[in-house]
C-alpha cells in the first residue's frame, strides 16, 4: 500500500439548523444524540485499528464539527492517535460556525492541536445571511474571526458564498472588501449551486427563486479571483485563495492529486490504490452497521486508468498549477497532447489555457468553465 502521506476525514453531521442550500448528510441533534454519535465514531475508528495508511492531515468536516463539545473532540483525537498511524507534522483542520466560537471554545480547539480553523461566515451582508438561512449575524461573524486570531490558530480561513439571486458586481466587491478587513489567512469562495433535495430547489420549482444567470455568475467568479489576488491572496484552485503557500489546504490537495485518504462517519468517502469506497449516508444505518461490528461501507468501486486519467484532467483544470502531463503519461499511460493536439491549439487560441513546461494550465477564463472544458478532451 502507498506510503504517501494520507488524509483522514471525519464527518460530523450535526447542525443547529439545516441551511436551504445544503445537500450534505446533516441532521439536527440534542446532546444525547451527539453523544451516541461520538461513541459510534470512536467504535468505527476501532474497526480501522492497524490500518496501513499513515496520515498527515485530520479534517473535521460536516455538518458542523464545532457542534460537538470540545471534550468530545478531544476523545476523538486521542482515539485516532492511539489506533492509527500519523506523521509528526500532522495538521488538524476544523470547520466551525461563527456562533460556536468563543474565547473558551477557540482556546480548547487550539489546545487540541487544531492548526487551521475554517469559519462558515458565508456572507458579510445581513440580507445575504438571511437568504442563506444562517444562524449568525454579521457582527458575530466578525467577532469569530477576531477571536480565532487572538487565540493564535496557524491559519484562519473564512468561507463565502456568491452568486445569490440579484447579487451585483459592486455588491460582491464591497463584500470582499469587508472580508479583507478581517485579515484572514485563507478564503474559500463558493458559487451558490441549487442542489436536488434542498429547500432552494423546492423554491425554484415553485417559481419563487431564480438563479443568477451563468454569465453574471462567471463575472462574480472572475471578480473574486482578481480582487483577492490584488490584495495578496492569489488563487490556487477555483474556490481557494491563500496569503502564502503555507496557508493552502494540505488536506484538500489530496483529493485533487489522487493521494490516499480515509473517510469516517456517515457518507464519508475513501480512496486508496485505485479503489474508492463510501460509507452509508444516513446516520441510523451507519450506527447499526457499527453495532454489528462491521465497517459501515455502503459500496466500493475499482477505478481503471481511463477513469483516473479523466478525473486527473478534471481536477487539474480546476487548479492554478494545471494538469501535469508527464504524470498523466507515467501514472495513467495517457498522452493528452498527442491525443488532443488540435483541441489544445484551439483552446489556447480562445484564451482558455496554455501549454507550459509539460503542463496544461488554465487561464482565469478557463478556470471559470473548468468542468465543461475537461469534457471536451479525448482520453
Amino acid at each position: 500500500m502507498s506510503e504517501a502521506p494520507a488524509g483522514l476525514y471525519l464527518h460530523i453531521p450535526f447542525c443547529s439548523r439545516i441551511c436551504p442550500y445544503c445537500d450534505f448528510a446533516v441532521r439536527t441533534g440534542d446532546t444525547a444524540r451527539r453523544g451516541r454519535y461520538v461513541e459510534h465514531l470512536l467504535a468505527e475508528i476501532e474497526l480501522y485499528q492497524g490500518y496501513p495508511l499513515k496520515f498527515d492531515t485530520i479534517y473535521f468536516g460536516g455538518g458542523t464539527p464545532s457542534a460537538l463539545d470540545p471534550g468530545e473532540l478531544a476523545r476523538i483525537v486521542d482515539t485516532l492517535r492511539d489506533r492509527l498511524r500519523f506523521h509528526e507534522d500532522t495538521r488538524i483542520f476544523l470547520e466551525a460556525n461563527p456562533e460556536d466560537v468563543s474565547t473558551e471554545t477557540a482556546t480548547s480547539w487550539r489546545r487540541l492541536g487544531v492548526a487551521t480553523i475554517s469559519l462558515g461566515v458565508q456572507s458579510l451582508d445581513p440580507e445575504g445571511l438571511s437568504f442563506l438561512g444562517r444562524a449568525h449575524g454579521v457582527d458575530v461573524a466578525r467577532r469569530a474571526v477576531e477571536q480565532a486570531r487572538e487565540v493564535g490558530f496557524d491559519t484562519v480561513s473564512i468561507d463565502l458564498i456568491y452568486g445569490l439571486p440579484g447579487q451585483s458586481l459592486s455588491g460582491w466587491s464591497s463584500e470582499l472588501d469587508r472580508a479583507l478587513e478581517l485579515a484572514p489567512d485563507h478564503f474559500s469562495c463558493y458559487q451558490l449551486t441549487i442542489k436536488q433535495g434542498t429547500r432552494f430547489r423546492l423554491l425554484e420549482r415553485r417559481g419563487e427563486l431564480t438563479q443568477l444567470p451563468e454569465d453574471d455568475q462567471a463575472e462574480l467568479f472572475k471578480l473574486a479571483h482578481r480582487r483577492l489576488a490584488a490584495a495578496g491572496f492569489p488563487g490556487y484552485e477555483v474556490s481557494s485563495f491563500a496569503a502564502s503557500p503555507h496557508h493552502r489546504s494540505r488536506h484538500n490537495a489530496k483529493y485533487w492529486h489522487h493521494t490516499p485518504y480515509l473517510g469516517l462517519g456517515p457518507s464519508a468517502h475513501s480512496y486508496s490504490e485505485n479503489r474508492r469506497w463510501w460509507n452509508l449516508r444516513n446516520t441510523d444505518p451507519w450506527q447499526q452497521a457499527i453495532d454489528d461490528g462491521r465497517r459501515p461501507v455502503q459500496e466500493s468501486e475499482v477505478l481503471n486508468a481511463e477513469t483516473l486519467a479523466l478525473e486527473s484532467l478534471m481536477l487539474g483544470l480546476r487548479t492554478y498549477s494545471g494538469v501535469d502531463l508527464g504524470r498523466m503519461r507515467s501514472r495513467w499511460g495517457v498522452n493528452l497532447v498527442r491525443d488532443n493536439e488540435p483541441l489544445i491549439r484551439r483552446l489556447e487560441s480562445d484564451g482558455l489555457l496554455s501549454l507550459e513546461d509539460d503542463r496544461l494550465v488554465p487561464t482565469l477564463d478557463g478556470l471559470a468553465v473548468a468542468d465543461s472544458l475537461a469534457g471536451s478532451f479525448q482520453i
